[in-house]
């Protein structure tokens, strides 16, 4: 078991959910380049690849409001996918890995590669009772634009919600 994992109370996985908007023209079509952003990203964050990217163009005469591509790279922690929007210049981006990840790097990475004019961001802790013994309780974490964390705690055995901060 990894350091990371022996810490109370650790979580199991981190995700963190980019929203590209207005991204540099041409960018949500190349697929060379988000095919190269799947491969980079990977070492750049310190996660290793179970298998090579796999990328695909959507079909743009049936489906125009969804031109563009969608790609993604199993890793032994997890993945990241990427899917974009062609007639938006928009891309959402998920990092999934079940260990800690610098977030900083993450979106410098994801801002070198497609230039967008705004990122919405949201940051998630997932499987908090993974690690636990008692799991009787259900927790889930979300961020949203750096604001203050919003936790929500679900108490299975008397299934009603409790607020915390």
């Amino acid at each position: 078991m990894n350091k990371i994992n022996t810490v109370p109370n650790q979580v199991f996985g981190y995700q963190l959910l980019l929203d590209l908007y207005g991204c540099k023209p041409g960018v949500c079509d190349d697929l060379s380049l988000c095919y190269k952003f799947l491969d980079d990203t990977v070492g750049h964050l310190g996660m290793e690849k179970q298998a090579p990217p796999n990328i695909f163009r959507s079909d743009e005469v049936r489906f125009p409001d969804k031109a563009g591509l969608s790609g993604w790279v199993p890793l032994i922690e997890s993945s990241i996918v990427i899917h974009t929007l062609s007639p938006k210049n928009f891309i959402t981006i998920d990092i999934y890995c079940c260990k800690y990840f610098d977030l900083e790097k993450a979106k410098e990475i994801c801002c070198r590669f497609f230039g967008p004019e705004r990122v919405d961001e949201q940051y998630i802790e997932r499987g908090f009772d993974y690690f636990k013994s008692d799991t009787n309780y259900h927790t889930m974490t979300v961020t949203r634009n750096a604001s203050a964390p919003a936790k929500v705690i679900i108490n299975k055995k008397e299934a009603h919600l409790v607020s915390a901060k």
